[in-house]
């Protein structure tokens, strides 16, 4: 009994940020009243149509605290009960335009029930309960949303993929010294990869349309500038900037970051980071600005 009394007490008062998953399927619809049909379709597409649409969304809460003589930050139990109170009670299996005064469109002050306006939202109810310092909202599995508590401020990531074959090797070197650094990836007639890309951004929501920028620009600038011209290419040949350039994950990375930051930019947000997974094995990260995002889990592979 006394080796277990130790045991709990071996971490007490060190700071700890534990997380809480929770899943809600809800639906909505992006109309603005103020705008016409015309213009609601040309502002939000598929998204303005009648009666709205559905998402499986997972919630992931971030929350930091000392552990105490337990061995726990924070009893669990009270913890599911906050967010299902606050949260999933309200949200699950309804329609989100009609949930919360915060998504009250015939008022000024109501929004469009957007990924980044929801976690928003989720936040203001969440806080007073929960010592939260993240969250992470995803309305599917190619498209989430982070919130740090900073106001309007908020990330949005949307995530991609394509086919590409590339070989690591520098030209100035040896067969032999080239081997001795890539290994196998050396070999003179390359190899291929699934890639998964990851695009985060970074910008303000607005107060009426929910939005951080335009999905559906951002969507297209990554498949028209990246998605489209890397896939089922060889980069070493196919792409003249890895011509001299060894594209590692790394150096692929680097390149989308440079490509991207300036058309995100004119979209009105910032481009926050780039995650290229190469691999269920080999993944690279190459941010655009300071890093923000360290309290979030991973993002699934």
């Amino acid at each position: 009994m006394t080796e277990i009394i130790s045991s709990a007490h071996h971490g007490q008062g060190r700071t700890c940020v534990i997380t809480r998953r929770a899943c809600f399927s809800s639906s909505h619809q992006y109309w603005l009243p103020e705008l016409s049909a015309a213009e609601n379709e040309a502002s939000f597409g598929r998204c303005a149509l009648s009666p709205g649409h559905g998402h499986n969304y997972e919630l992931i809460v971030s929350m930091s605290g000392e552990i105490n003589e337990n061995g726990m930050v924070l009893n669990l139990s009270n913890v599911k009960h906050a967010i299902k109170s606050e949260i999933t009670n309200h949200l699950d299996f309804h329609f989100l335009n009609e949930t919360w005064p915060e998504f009250d469109l015939t008022t000024p002050e109501g929004c469009l029930p957007t990924t980044e306006a929801l976690i928003r939202i989720i936040w203001s109810r969440l806080k007073p309960h929960l010592p939260i310092v993240a969250l992470r909202l995803y309305e599917q599995t190619d498209l989430w949303a982070d919130y740090l508590g900073n106001d309007m401020d908020a990330f949005l990531t949307i995530r991609s993929h394509f086919a590409a074959a590339h070989r690591l090797a520098r030209a100035e070197l040896s067969p032999t010294e080239n081997n001795e650094i890539y290994g196998k990836c050396a070999r003179p007639h390359g190899h291929g990869h699934n890639y998964l890309l990851d695009v985060t951004v970074r910008g303000s929501i607005d107060r009426r349309t929910g939005m951080l920028c335009d999905l559906e620009g951002l969507k297209r600038l990554v498949d028209d500038l990246i998605v489209e011209p890397f896939d089922h290419t060889f980069l070493n040949k196919d792409i003249p900037y890895f011509a001299d350039c060894v594209p590692t994950a790394e150096n692929i990375a680097l390149y989308i970051s440079d490509t991207l930051k300036d058309p995100i930019k004119k979209l009105g947000a910032q481009l926050h980071k780039i995650k290229l997974q190469e691999s269920p094995n080999n993944a690279a990260e190459v941010y655009a600005e300071a890093p923000l995002l360290e309290t979030m889990p991973s993002t699934p592979t």
